[in-house]
């Protein structure tokens, strides 16, 4: 099975065509983006298909197997996923051959194979499209062996490849043979298939294999701390993540906060049977009771059986994936709207919302409660905003901040907007004639201009910029994992309700992927994916109404009338008397204030 019409839009040769006819901007080469790990072409089997799994693991109990919830995730549809193929055109459009960089996560099996080559994905077949399965993960050997808790395999499968001990950008290492790893002794008696036990599928650095990414086709200078594009055609350096241009950093975000040092009790808030948290999967895998398998099989009951969810952020892409690929994704559409629901849920735990009035304004203050920085991950189109209504006291719309418009997606700026934005730099845009600043071409950014996401407890300035995920053009204070936004409080309001919104993907980074693309129709594919599922709609993960004081009432009769005026004559100049906007003094900004209230 070649990849569907409906993400090529063309016949697979006739892409390729178009492929070859248009030169990248920069002339990389697949040396540009190789990295340490398993290489392509050396397991002795190859990572099996899911129908090995699901037979055992899978149709039994949707609350508790291990199958329907990973199919039902962004981990199983990773390689189905229509905006990244979207990305993967641009990227291959802007630096040749750097589509190797976005496979090897997407599609390992297909990777591992071989297929990844040509790198637009047009030699992926069958299981390739299996995304992140279940034997390519229960395959992972921990890069750092530990005689006393690694399988004895170990050992000889790391000598077979060089191996970066804090991974990233995919460079994983993978058993050559078909042995299982899970975190559970399967006893003697086990004899359905090969297993290790391995702790390794309990450690967050399992998951930094590919929620680290790197751009290695440029080395940090240290000197000037500007990324330099390498000499082209040959590896990176030194395969060290932190001398590459950082495009998500995930796993460090959590290395560099309190949840790596030991588990924070969390009171359940996460789900599972464990109150305080610590690793990745104690978050993204919750823990039930349950059997991980067909329990006539004789699957063992636990109370640390880790769900499968993997749940994460995308609240529309599974709709895209299941209208695309009906029978190949093998979707159900209620597990579907269930996965989403479990998102939403997630996004809702992420955060805690404080709204306070002090004197004329409005203190808004996000806590992030999750074990990186929110928002994370893949930074283009995904963004949080704060959502500000005042209301009259006939309930009438005094102000919006923060307004969306879901008919055409359009975000106003006139508010707090947590994103990370990227851009290349003069040297980049003179080389590729693409202007200097924004910019959402992943593979060619080498800047970053805004990174005002709130980071996790735990976080020191020091250690975030260590792990290249320093706020940028924003300061956080060292320990803190809150942000807060004043607002001056309109004339007229009674009452406020504030929001807090996610969206995965924004109007302009669709619009980008379906505008830039001059080799295939996969950007039209994403982009009407796109519109017909609500247009990536916004999710509410944080509501609070407050009712106002008026701030000029200075004598407490519920208006503003001459005697607070005479009462801020009374104190001009001095004390806190006459004080409307809460400074410690009356003076002009005061009386200014309290006019502009005057009547009200």
């Amino acid at each position: 099975m070649k990849l569907p019409g409906k993400l090529y839009a063309l016949a697979p040769g006739v892409v390729l065509a178009v492929v070859g006819a248009i030169a990248a901007l920069v002339n990389t080469t697949p040396d540009d983006f190789l990295q340490p790990g398993t290489q392509p072409g050396t397991l002795n089997v190859p990572i099996l298909a899911v129908n090995n799994c699901s037979f055992c693991h899978g149709m039994y109990d949707p609350n508790q197997e291990p199958f329907s919830r990973w199919q039902h995730s962004m981990m199983a549809q990773a390689a189905r996923d229509p905006v990244f193929w979207a990305c993967l055109t641009i990227a291959n459009q802007d630096a040749a051959n750097s589509g190797e960089l976005c496979l090897r996560c997407h599609t390992p099996g297909g990777w591992l194979d071989g297929r990844s080559t040509p790198t637009d994905g047009s030699a992926l077949t069958g299981s390739d499209f299996e995304g992140v399965s279940c034997n390519f993960c229960h395959r992972l050997v921990d890069p750092v062996y530990d005689p006393n808790h690694n399988p004895v395999e170990d050992q000889a499968i790391l000598s077979l490849s060089v191996v970066n001990q804090n991974p990233h950008s995919g460079q994983y290492v993978v058993d050559p043979n078909d042995r299982r790893r899970g975190p559970f002794d399967l006893g003697p008696s086990f004899f359905y298939h090969e297993w290790r036990q391995s702790p390794f599928h309990q450690e967050s650095l399992l998951c930094g294999n590919c929620h680290d990414v790197s751009n290695p086709a440029y080395t940090r200078d240290p000197n000037t701390g500007i990324y330099v594009l390498n000499d082209l055609n040959q590896p990176h350096p030194t395969h060290n993540k932190y001398d590459e241009f950082p495009l998500e950093r995930t796993y460090s975000e959590w290395s560099m906060s309190s949840f790596a040092q030991g588990p924070v009790e969390m009171g359940g808030r996460f789900g599972g049977n464990k109150t305080a948290v610590s690793s990745c999967q104690d978050c993204h895998m919750p823990d039930t009771t349950g059997t991980a398998c067909v329990p006539e099989l004789g699957g063992a009951v636990r109370n640390d059986l880790p769900l499968h969810n993997f749940n994460g952020s995308n609240s529309w892409v599974l709709r895209a994936v299941n209208d695309l690929f009906p029978t190949e994704a093998g979707l159900r559409a209620d597990f579907i709207e269930n996965a989403i629901d479990r998102n939403i849920e997630m996004l809702q735990n992420a955060s805690d919302m404080e709204l306070n009035q002090a004197w004329a304004d409005i203190d808004v203050r996000i806590i992030n409660q999750c074990g990186h920085k929110l928002p994370t991950g893949y930074p283009e189109g995904r963004r949080m905003w704060l959502n500000l209504r005042f209301y009259d006291d006939t309930n009438n719309l005094v102000r919006e901040y923060g307004a969306y418009d879901p008919n055409t997606a359009v975000l106003t700026q006139d508010t707090k907007i947590y994103q990370a934005v990227l851009g290349i730099d003069s040297t980049i845009a003179a080389a590729t004639g693409l202007p200097v600043g924004e910019s959402f071409h992943f593979v060619l950014n080498n800047v970053v201009l805004l990174d005002n996401r709130i980071p996790p407890r735990g976080f020191t300035n020091a250690n975030f910029a260590a792990v290249q995920s320093a706020p940028v053009a924003y300061l956080y204070a060292d320990g803190q994992h809150w942000d807060d936004t004043t607002i001056t409080i309109p004339v007229g309001a009674t009452r406020v309700e504030a929001r807090l919104f996610h969206q995965t993907t924004s109007k302009e980074y669709i619009e980008f992927l379906r505008d830039t693309n001059m080799t295939d129709t996969r950007g039209t594919t994403a982009y009407n994916q796109w519109e017909t599922h609500g247009k990536s709609a916004p999710v509410e993960m944080d509501m609070m109404s407050l009712d106002l004081d008026n701030p000029g009432d200075l004598d407490g009769d519920g208006h503003v009338t001459l005697s607070d005026l005479a009462g801020l004559l009374a104190n001009f100049g001095g004390g806190p008397g006459g004080d409307v906007n809460g400074d410690g003094f009356t003076d002009l900004s005061d009386l200014a204030l309290l006019l502009a209230w005057f009547g009200t």
